[in-house]
């Protein structure tokens, strides 16, 4: 039976997931948001922006991976603008 690799990437990437998730939480908690309309063709609430804001960043991951040679630390650069991007204007 093959186990998975917890390799430190790997780990900083789910520990930074819950660290956005418990933050998002503490946010709305301490200021509520009523839903706006960015650049998404669709009214959506801060935690809607984040979660097409992490999608956007995994398909900019897996574009990455597929069709380029170059390191897989630019695609986290580009992922990282887009998610920002998204989070503010979204």
């Amino acid at each position: 039976m093959e186990w998975m690799a917890w390799t430190l990437p790997t780990a900083l990437f789910f520990i930074g997931i819950a660290l956005m998730l418990c933050a998002m939480t503490v946010w709305e908690l301490v200021s509520p948001n009523m839903p706006r309309k960015g650049f998404l063709p669709m009214e959506t609430t801060r935690g809607d922006r984040l979660f097409i804001g992490l999608l956007i960043a995994a398909y900019i991951h897996f574009a990455w991976l597929g069709l380029t040679e170059w390191s897989v630390w630019g695609a986290f650069a580009v992922a990282l603008l887009a998610l920002a991007a998204t989070m503010r204007w979204g």
